[in-house]
């Protein structure tokens, strides 16, 4: 093959691989905006989210407080496809799946023994700069909980 020709290829396959992670908006960290969220008082919150490929699947690390103010850490792998995966170090749920509804909006359900504790809906603004989170479920106490977290993403 002639060398422009090969350059040509590798120009449009590097393209190609940065198109494909540029579209799907919802990788990245995403940082809490404590003003533009309402997370009532005693409720657990999500400080930054860690959302990245991993072996054909999707890890999502995140890091945030109880409703007692003491660190958590969670982590979930697996892929949109609404079936449940298993989720480590979440007292509120054991496995989560997730749907997607379109390009920016995700569907959410957290199971603790199979029951659905929490349900949600994740989506991100148009520009790709801020993701919100709207939750209603039950914290590890009974309690029912609901808040809207809005995220900048870093």
């Amino acid at each position: 093959m002639k060398p422009k020709t090969i350059l040509s290829i590798l120009a449009f396959c590097l393209v190609g691989i940065g198109l494909s992670y540029a579209q799907d908006p919802f990788m990245g960290t995403w940082k809490l905006n404590k003003d533009g969220s309402i997370i009532p008082a005693g409720a657990p919150k999500n400080t930054t989210v860690i959302y990245e490929s991993a072996d054909g699947n999707i890890k999502i690390t995140v890091d945030g407080m109880d409703g007692a103010g003491n660190q958590t850490h969670s982590e979930w792998t697996g892929k949109f496809d609404g079936k449940d995966y298993p989720v480590t170090g979440d007292p509120n749920s054991d496995t989560r799946e997730y749907t997607t509804v379109n390009d920016h909006l995700l569907r959410f359900t957290g199971k603790k023994g199979g029951k659905a504790t929490m349900i949600g809906r994740i989506g991100v603004a148009p520009d790709g700069k801020t993701r919100t989170v709207t939750t209603t479920g039950t914290d590890a106490k009974g309690q029912k909980v609901s808040t809207t977290s809005v995220y900048d993403k870093q």
